[in-house]
C-alpha cells in the first residue's frame, strides 16, 4: 500500500518574527491551527512536524508530544536532508512538503495538488511553478525516489536550505507538473496569507477571529469574501505582498524571474 507522508517543516528561530509558529490566536498556537486545517485534506496521509536538533526547537517537540503529533528532528540548515531522513524513518512512498508559515492553507487546495499528482505520472507536482494562488497555499508533492535523487545530487546551499529547488531547477531530470488556480486568476503577488512578519501575524489573527469561530474549516473563498467586505484587513500586510526568499537568489535561480518576487 502506498504511504503518503506530509511533512511540515518548523522552527523557532525565524529572523524576522522569532517564535512565530507558537504565537497564539484564539488561545491556540499558530502551528496547531495550521495542523487542524491540513487534517481536513483527503489525501495528506500521515502528518509529521519536522524541526531541527537545535535546543531552541525543543519547545516544538514538547508541544507535539503533548498533543499526540508526530515529530521528527533533523539537520537545522539542510532541509533537503531533513525531509529525506524523515521520509526514510516513516517509510514514505509519496511526500508532501508544507511549510509551517501557511496557517491559512486550504485543505481543498492541498487536495487539488495531491489529486493531480496521484492521477498522472509525475515525479514532482506543486502549485508554485508558476504560482497563482495567494501566497501561503504552498503545496509540493513528490516521490521518494525523486527525493532520494535530489538528496544525493543537490550541491548548492539554496538547494539544501530550501528543500525543493533542485527539482524545479532540473526539469531534464524529473517529470514536473504544476497546478494553476482553477479561477484563472493570479493572486500570488497581490494577496499574502503567509506568516513571516508581524503584519502577517496581525492579518492572519484577524482572519481567524472573523471566520474560525463559526467554521474552523473556512476556505480560500471564505477568506477572499471576507477581504472584499473588510479591506482594512487586506491592508494590514498588503505592502508585503510578493515578498519571498526568491529575491535574494535571482542570480542563482534559472526558472524564477524578477516578476515573481518583490524587492524590499
Amino acid at each position: 500500500m502506498t504511504k503518503i507522508l506530509t511533512i511540515v517543516q518548523a522552527r523557532m528561530s525565524s529572523t524576522r518574527l522569532p517564535g512565530k509558529i507558537m504565537k497564539t490566536i484564539l488561545n491556540k498556537p499558530v502551528l496547531q491551527l495550521q495542523l487542524e486545517r491540513m487534517a481536513y485534506s483527503r489525501y495528506c496521509g500521515q502528518i509529521v512536524v519536522a524541526t531541527s536538533t537545535n535546543i531552541k526547537d525543543d519547545v516544538i517537540e514538547d508541544f507535539c508530544k503533548s498533543n499526540q503529533i508526530e515529530i521528527f528532528r533533523g539537520d537545522e540548515d539542510d532541509l533537503l536532508d531533513r525531509h529525506f531522513q524523515c521520509a526514510i524513518q516513516y517509510k514514505a512512498d509519496i511526500i508532501a512538503k508544507i511549510p509551517s508559515d501557511c496557517p491559512l492553507i486550504d485543505a481543498k487546495v492541498m487536495d487539488k495538488v495531491f489529486d493531480y499528482f496521484i492521477n498522472n505520472d509525475f515525479d514532482f507536482v506543486s502549485n508554485l511553478h508558476p504560482p497563482s494562488y495567494p501566497d501561503g497555499n504552498d503545496v509540493e508533492v513528490f516521490t521518494f525516489k525523486a527525493l532520494e535523487k535530489a538528496a544525493h545530487l543537490a550541491r548548492k546551499k539554496l538547494e539544501r536550505e530550501h528543500t525543493t529547488p533542485y527539482f524545479w531547477e532540473n526539469p531534464h531530470l524529473f517529470k514536473i507538473g504544476n497546478v494553476l488556480w482553477e479561477k484563472g486568476l493570479d493572486y500570488s503577488m497581490s494577496h499574502r496569507f503567509t506568516l513571516d512578519y508581524q503584519e502577517d501575524f496581525e492579518f492572519i489573527q484577524n482572519v481567524y477571529e472573523e471566520l474560525y469561530p463559526s467554521n474552523p474549516n473556512f476556505s480560500l473563498d471564505d477568506i477572499l469574501q471576507l477581504l472584499a467586505i473588510r479591506p482594512d484587513i487586506y491592508d494590514i500586510n498588503s505592502n508585503l505582498a510578493g515578498v519571498n526568499w526568491y529575491r535574494n537568489h535571482l542570480d542563482e535561480l534559472n526558472t524564477i524571474t524578477s516578476s515573481q518576487t518583490k524587492i524590499i
